[in-house]
């Protein structure tokens, strides 16, 4: 007896699990919302916490999570780091599994006070679910102190990444797209530039007060001073620019307002090309010139306060350099950011002088014609600055014109000026730059002329319907064919993929002929799309119905989740015609 139950144990589980691995792609149950991401909270006086339960194999968009407070005031949202992760669609992107908590400070909420609580997640089994709003009862609470940094009835979300369009209000940060490390290089670049590489022999002299015979430890110990006394100047300037764009970050974010942002790069990066000259006025460098003068050389406390003065004092090369970075930091309402930044940008500029003031000027590269062309180079920098900007506004596709514009632009004037040097060698150089120039040109190529046949993908010439009602009449419509309804959105990945590999394969194509297409777009997730995704009882995308001639589901058809082009077509083989 014994042994016949176990058999039948053992029959059971196997049974189960034979199920589960030739489970059909598209045809996997997908839990509700609710309880692949089991919401909760919980208010203590002005102490509160919001948490998600998160399903293993489930995550949740660290960039989706939102606030909005009505008739209350709450602090900034500060969600915790997720961990990344990355797809073909959307690059990379920050996630939560497992577990969720953020902690909240109501700070003031009145009777009747509520937040509306937003978040989105998929499955990783390629399924996504619309954005899900929950609105959370506020216990009223009276203000104990004002407190500048809440949140009064707008919006808190995290910051977007760069493709993202802008325009919402209420950012917190803004994630930018180069590190502040790429700062210490483009000060060690900018101590090339016509302007301030011949000066370097000069403030040697002064740093060392005249004195050559010096020992190396006691002339890299006044050179360092020097390079910290600059360093401290520029890292004040940028926590003081850091800090007003966190006052301002709301503003900065605002459409018009990055474009005047694009605008005044532009113009910087113009004064770099040589158009214009940009620097201080010489009343206030002259000032400065003599401030620092009065320093004596050679002592610790003299050179370090030359070097704080020096910081002040903008020459033609790094004015707009320096003017294009507090403003690239500004976005970013981020102090160690901002100050880090600066920092870096005076170190490398330091960097150089420090080589000259140990070792002498046999280090330092003759000057020459060369020197203008490394700051022609920085004003191409520059330019990529609005170009990430207007990115932003425009969107993606926009976007990559511009890089792809700017692209030909600067491997355009560096093939052209390689073509003054007489080396052998740069003949490979030049070949490397036009075909750069070449493959940079590609998207507006491809805007103008359209893309080559060979890329252009047959997609399936789809009906939109906006509501059930437009549903209803289209299934009215078809005339005995069977029906076909594809649920889209951009933020469904797999809906995507389904574009890309499953929709645009002649096979597909060919079974679907005698079927009517129909597609909802459901993006923006609206009153008359959340009224047509309970009609048809869907819970997430992608999802595809089936209808037969007579205007009716056919359940067994249903596909939930990602299906490629083979299994895709083996599942239409079983749509009754």
């Amino acid at each position: 007896m014994a042994q016949r139950i176990l058999t039948l144990i053992l029959l059971l589980c196997s049974t189960s699990a034979f199920a589960g691995l030739f489970d059909a792609p598209g045809r996997s149950n997908f839990i509700p919302a609710d309880q692949a991401f089991a919401f909760d909270f919980q208010q203590n006086a002005h102490d509160m916490t919001l948490s998600w339960q998160i399903k293993d194999g489930y995550y949740l968009y660290r960039k989706q999570v939102s606030v909005t407070p009505s008739q209350a005031s709450i602090s900034p949202l500060q969600l915790p780091k997720g961990e990344w992760h990355e797809d073909e669609f959307f690059g990379k992107s920050e996630i939560y599994r497992q577990r969720l908590t953020v902690p909240l400070t109501v700070a003031e909420a009145s009777k009747g006070a509520t937040l509306t609580v937003t978040y989105q997640g998929c499955a990783e089994a390629g399924f996504c679910y619309p954005p899900e709003t929950k609105v959370v009862p506020l216990s009223a609470v009276v203000a104990a102190t004002a407190t500048p940094a809440a949140q009064t009835e707008s919006t808190v979300v995290l910051p977007r990444p760069s493709g993202e369009r802008v325009g919402e209000k209420g950012n917190t940060q803004t994630e930018l797209p180069f590190s502040a490390l790429w700062a210490l290089l483009i000060g060690i670049g900018i101590a090339f530039t016509p302007c301030v590489l011949p000066m370097y022999p000069l403030i040697s002299g002064i740093v060392l007060g005249g004195k050559q015979r010096l020992s190396t430890g006691r002339a890299l110990l006044l050179a360092f001073l020097y390079v910290q006394g600059m360093a401290l100047t520029y890292t004040a300037l940028g926590l003081v620019v850091a800090a007003a764009g966190l006052q301002f970050q709301a503003a900065l974010q605002h459409p018009y307002v990055l474009i005047g942002l694009s605008a005044v790069f532009i113009l910087l990066a113009l004064s770099m090309f040589g158009l214009f000259t940009l620097q201080l006025p010489s009343s206030l460098q002259t000032r400065l010139t003599l401030m620092s003068n009065s320093q004596q050389g050679g002592s610790a406390g003299g050179v370090f306060a030359m070097g704080a003065i020096a910081g002040l004092i903008c020459s033609p090369c790094t004015t707009a350099p320096l003017s294009a970075i507090l403003l690239y930091i500004a976005q970013s309402g981020n102090l160690w950011l901002g100050g880090g930044t600066l920092y870096l940008y005076a170190l490398g500029m330091g960097i150089p002088l420090i080589l000259v003031t140990v070792f002498g000027n046999r280090l330092l590269p003759k000057s020459g014609p060369w020197m203008a062309q490394v700051k022609i180079a920085f004003g191409f920098i520059i330019l990529a600055l609005p170009v990430f900007l207007l990115e932003r506004i425009l969107g993606e596709t926009w976007g990559l014109r511009l890089w792809s514009l700017l692209g030909i632009a600067f491997f355009g004037w560096a093939f052209i000026t390689s073509l003054t040097a007489g080396k052998p060698w740069m003949r490979i150089v030049q070949v490397a730059l036009l075909a750069a120039a070449l493959v940079s040109a590609r998207p507006l190529q491809d805007w103008a002329f359209g893309a080559p046949a060979a890329q252009q993908q047959a997609h399936l010439n789809f009906t939109n319907i906006a509501n059930v009602e437009a549903l209803n009449e289209a299934l009215a419509q078809a005339k005995g064919k069977p029906v076909m309804l594809d649920l889209y959105a951009d933020w469904c990945v797999a809906c995507k993929e389904f574009e890309k590999y499953t929709f645009s394969d002649p096979q597909v194509q060919q079974a679907l002929k005698n079927t009517v297409l129909l597609q909802a777009d459901v993006t923006h997730n609206t009153a008359q799309d959340a009224a047509l995704l309970k009609q048809l009882q869907v819970p997430g995308l992608p999802t595809i119905l089936f209808f037969d001639a007579a205007g009716n589901e056919i359940p067994a058809m249903r596909v939930a989740g990602f299906m490629d082009a083979s299994a895709f077509y083996t599942h239409l083989q079983k749509l009754p015609r």
